[in-house]
């Protein structure tokens, strides 16, 4: 599927989880590798080598946040959503007590909607914040429960016990149950895709990040999000765990005012995910 597939494409979970042919391909070599290793007199290290080789592509699909190697991965917004001039504005890792309303209020100010990729436990220890998040336009997304360190070492029963827990927490306080979930970090593994695929959601990454978790000039961070920036595109910064400016204020609250400047410059509307990723 391509990275700017439809929502009805994106989010069709009937069925049996269909494997990329990248972890088709893996499991045949494994098998092959075992097999000349049995049959083929002195071709063990051949296949140990070959083995080694194939775990790291798929680690390395695993560490590239937009790679749709190991599963879909929404890493653009679908055409019809670009043909009508619409960004997302995505802000993880929050909510938090002393950015997020600012955010809010400057989205607000500026009449666009943006995507917050919550920590499910802040919620709960934010949960009039994240209804406020909810009742002023915005959307709340699955960024799983803990946003653990070591969430893309977990297997998938640690995958789904992670998220199908973010999930029940966002549902209880929001009252809408999230449709799009992004790792911590964007990190994953083989074993994620299939549990998404159960759950009903689908992976978003980004088209371009700002890093503002970092970063601390605020310039630098603008220059990277707005920089070939176009219809379509999903863009990354943060609430929870923002880097903070010279005078020691949160980044994201210095480069915000001047991103949706540049929207309005451009006649690019930011919208939700889901209503982005809808038909």
């Amino acid at each position: 599927m391509g990275k700017s597939a439809s929502m009805s494409q994106t989010l069709d979970v009937s069925g049996s989880w269909p494997w990329p042919p990248v972890v088709r391909a893996s499991v045949g070599w494994h098998l092959a590798a075992l097999a000349a290793a049995l049959l083929v007199p002195g071709a063990w290290p051949w296949a140990i080598g070959a083995v080694v080789l194939n775990h790291v592509l798929i680690t390395a699909a695993g560490l590239t946040p937009r790679s749709s190697l190991l599963g879909p991965n929404v890493t653009r917004l679908p055409a019809a959503s670009a043909a009508r001039g619409e960004v997302a504005i995505t802000i993880d890792d929050g909510p938090d007590p002393e950015v997020t309303s600012q955010v809010l209020d400057l989205l607000d100010a500026h009449g666009q909607r943006a995507t917050f990729f919550c920590i499910a436990e802040r919620v709960r220890e934010q949960p009039a914040l994240a209804r406020e998040i909810v009742e002023r336009g915005h959307s709340i997304q699955n960024h799983t429960a803990r946003h653990r360190h070591t969430f893309s070492f977990l297997g998938p029963r640690g995958f789904h016990a992670e998220i199908a827990r973010a999930q029940q927490l966002l549902q209880e306080v929001t009252g809408e149950r999230p449709i799009c979930f992004r790792a911590p970090a964007g990190l994953r593994n083989p074993f994620l895709a299939p549990v998404l695929h159960r759950l009903g959601l689908v992976l978003v990454s980004w088209t371009r990040r700002g890093f503002d978790t970092r970063e601390r000039d605020a310039a630098t961070v603008l220059a990277r999000l707005t920089k070939d920036l176009r219809a379509g595109d999903i863009l990354l910064l943060h609430d929870g765990n923002a880097a903070r400016t010279s005078s020691g204020r949160p980044v994201v609250l210095e480069v915000l005012p001047l991103l949706l400047e540049r929207l309005h410059a451009d006649g690019l509307r930011a919208v939700t995910l889901p209503q982005a990723l809808t038909p």
